[in-house]
């Protein structure tokens, strides 16, 4: 049987030190594969990225399990992580062959504006959701005709580097080259001259660095960043299916994803029938080694995340908020944190105001549906936002008033391919998915095009005077 021994920490951590001579190697060679890529029908890079897909699905079990041993995600999820993966590439397939468009102009001429691709892009991905984060960037990017140099997170570099591998297999010499390191090869990628577009998923620290670099010598970034998602339940919902959302929010991946619920704003008249149902659940989440099925919670991606998740938890209880459940690390797990409810919380907490990234359920009791929906939208994040209503006036309320890239209504996960989202605030910058973001991946050229004439001797010098006169 597995053990929780058994989990090995990421090879990224024993070397971080990629000299810049290696990034800049791997941007010069996706700049050298650049012009014949960009040349390549469209319809062809459609189906090399259809094969890449069928070649991540043949190795998605493999993927999982090198993400479970890496990170701690649970493997069941880490499998169907790395076939989100393979969605993602095959969808890119489809939307990017659609761009450009024809304008309405002289009946005797044509006119269009084509859609180009920038060149070299940079994609910088993060570790606690690594294979769909870096899909649909490397996806995106690809199909519309552009290069990629991916550097995986440094917590998450055996995973980043094995889809790298799979997907580069069925591509031409230099359209996807994989170059590992820490925050230094980052900043390399994101202030080299040849990379004309940077694409980031990770910290907002880490995000506002690339966006100053790529801001300095004109290029173009995208940034997804940090978040503290808020939930705001309505008087009226049935507590125990609201109890059940906000635990499916703030405890699946042990709180480690980008829209993870941070924040929590309950009706007064449905609060303490919530709180009890959710200390219930959050007891019933069973730490233990990711591989294990019987596992609920995985551990944290490593021990400097337990000091971070921990650090807010003892200072929300130093600041007056009351542990209900969990809030010390596990003794015997390594990386484990058990599921953690407070109430009482307060504005000037660091549960409320920091991004969190743990196991973690703050539980704010507001007298009001505008009073939590005021609060939910305070905040330097703008990621994404939850909302638990009956009443559709209060659904198209939070719609209107809550400023987020995002806004979920009555489900804490889920929703349809091909939306897109600008996050705000220390969130980010610029749209991270959907079919914006492949018109983000590329520039826009407009052509107007009109026969050749030949004309007679005598029409030259009026041609030339009804041009003069323009």
């Amino acid at each position: 049987m597995t053990t929780t021994s058994d989990r090995r920490p990421p090879d990224g951590v024993h070397r971080t030190d990629v000299a810049a001579g290696e990034v800049a190697d791997a941007v010069e060679l996706a700049r050298a594969a650049a012009a014949a890529w960009r040349a390549t029908a469209a319809s062809r890079r459609a189906g090399l990225l259809r094969e890449a897909a069928a070649a991540v699905r043949d190795v998605h079990e493999e993927l999982g399990g090198i993400l479970c041993l890496t990170t701690g995600r649970l493997l069941r999820e880490a499998r169907a992580s790395a076939a989100v993966a393979a969605d993602l590439l095959e969808e890119a397939a489809v939307t990017g062959l659609a761009g450009g468009r024809a304008l309405a102009g002289d009946p005797g001429a044509v006119d269009l504006v084509r859609r180009e691709p920038r060149g070299v892009v940079a994609a910088i991905t993060p570790w606690n959701d690594p294979y769909p984060a870096a899909a649909g960037l490397i996806a995106a990017a690809l199909v519309t005709g552009n290069t990629v140099v991916h550097k995986p997170s440094e917590r998450s570099a055996d995973p980043g580097r094995r889809l790298t591998e799979v997907v580069s297999a069925v591509l031409p010499e230099g359209v996807l080259v994989h170059v590992g390191g820490d925050a230094d090869a980052g900043r390399a990628l994101a202030r080299h001259p040849l990379v004309d577009l940077v694409a980031h998923i990770g910290s907002s620290e880490a995000g506002a660095s690339v966006r100053t670099a790529c801001a300095g010598r004109g290029a173009v970034s995208i940034t997804e960043n940090g978040g503290k998602d808020p939930l705001v339940v309505d008087a009226g919902v049935d507590p125990r299916w609201a109890a059940r959302q906000v635990a499916v929010g703030a405890f699946t991946n042990a709180g480690q994803l980008c829209t993870s619920v941070e924040r929590v704003y309950l009706h007064a008249d449905v609060a303490d029938d919530v709180v009890r149902e959710l200390v219930r659940l959050a007891r019933g989440y069973r730490l233990g080694h990711p591989a294990d099925d019987t596992t609920t919670l995985p551990p944290l991606v490593d021990e400097r995340a337990v000091e971070a998740v921990h650090g807010h938890v003892r200072d929300a209880v130093e600041r007056g908020a009351r542990l209900l459940t969990g809030g010390e690390p596990d003794p015997v797990v390594p990386a484990g944190y058990p599921a953690t409810v407070l109430v009482d919380c307060t504005d000037d907490m660091l549960v409320m105001t920091r991004e969190t990234f743990g196991p973690v359920a703050p539980v704010v009791v507001v007298g009001s549906w505008d009073e939590g929906l005021e609060r939910a939208a305070g905040g330097a994040y703008g990621l994404a936002a939850t909302v638990l209503t009956t009443d559709t006036r209060h659904a198209l309320e939070a719609a209107e008033r809550l400023d987020v890239g995002t806004v979920k209504v009555n489900a804490v996960f889920g929703g349809a391919p091909g939306g897109s989202a600008d996050p705000r605030g220390l969130s980010g910058r610029g749209v991270g998915f959907g079919p914006d973001l492949l018109r983000e991946m590329t520039v826009l050229k407009t052509v107007h095009l009109e026969p050749a004439k030949a004309l007679a001797d005598d029409e030259t010098g009026h041609l030339v005077e009804s041009i003069s006169t323009e």
